[in-house]
């Protein structure tokens, strides 16, 4: 599969809120005025996967906090990312269920780790279902317990990637 991965930009706004919502039930997806907050305050920390053709098939995007844990607030509220924060966040990393197990979700984590490494991040952090665990612990993510999240109405779990 070819792809890329680059900056989002406020021109690709349409096509990240329909990707969002194919992914994530309309409790928890984010709306496209949230998506465009996003891209107007921390535009250096979204990211797409596109085919070479144009088609954006994922993303992953997310502020930057001192917090070691994603507070739900931070979904909400753009005026609380901090660029020199410690932390790196998570918001949500989407990828079409056409283009599912082909390592596009890996390689925009690991295209976003490398970039938060090289900023100077202490480390990562996101918030996940419990089926997601494993998957975040094979990038080094350790599980923190339950989230005291309550995005969407669902249950969370704190995930953390310490840079060492």
């Amino acid at each position: 599969m070819n792809y890329q991965i680059r900056n989002a930009t406020l021109e690709d706004l349409d096509a990240i809120t329909a990707v969002e919502a194919t992914c994530f039930p309309a409790a928890e997806a984010a709306d496209k005025n949230s998506f465009k907050l996003r891209l107007q305050t921390f535009p250096e920390s979204f990211f797409l996967a596109e085919t070479m053709d144009g088609e954006i098939i994922g993303f992953i995007n997310g502020c930057m906090t001192n917090e070691s844990v994603l507070k739900d607030e931070l979904y909400y509220n753009v005026s609380l990312h901090n660029p020199d924060g410690d932390y790196q966040t998570i918001f949500g990393l989407d990828v079409l269920p056409a283009y599912r197990r082909q390592g596009i979700a890996a390689a925009l984590m690991n295209h976003l780790i490398e970039i938060s490494k090289k900023r100077g991040k202490k480390g990562m952090i996101l918030t996940c279902k419990d089926h997601l665990i494993h998957y975040y612990e094979t990038f080094g993510y350790k599980h923190q317990g339950v989230s005291s999240s309550t995005h969407g109405g669902a249950i969370w779990n704190d995930m953390l990637l310490h840079f060492q």
